[in-house]
């Protein structure tokens, strides 16, 4: 078996203030392209849609472009940028540090099926 699909053309697109993500769904992968505005921060932009305190999503991937900086509910923090390959377990915040939009490639699949979808939607 061979799936091929391209980043250009995702199978949905999730808005949220300051960003937004791509995802494609194939056989045995959820892959998301996540992508973050300045000034974006997770508790002011996702939170409120999601209803959680903190971001519950595994994730893991790649900066592409940008800087973000990531804070654990144990206070621990941390900044990725391009080209650093990160996993991030449930329980952070996160923000855009600087002026450049952030984009990130999230393999873990969590992100593609879930980010940024209400409790409502079954998230």
């Amino acid at each position: 078996m061979v799936e091929v699909k391209t980043i250009e053309k995702p199978d949905e697109r999730r808005d949220f203030p300051g960003g937004h993500i791509e995802a494609l769904h194939l056989t045995g992968l959820d892959f998301a392209v996540g992508t973050f505005e300045p000034g974006w921060r997770w508790r002011e932009s996702v939170r409120p849609i999601v209803g959680t305190d903190l971001c519950e999503v595994h994730h893991s991937g790649i900066v592409v472009q940008g800087r973000m900086r990531l804070r654990t509910a144990d206070g621990a923090e941390t900044e990725v940028g391009p080209g650093d390959v990160y996993v991030v377990a449930p329980g952070h915040d996160a923000w855009v540090v600087g002026d450049e939009q952030v984009v990130v490639y999230d393999v873990a699949g969590q992100m593609a099926l879930t980010y940024a979808k209400s409790s409502e939607a079954g998230a």
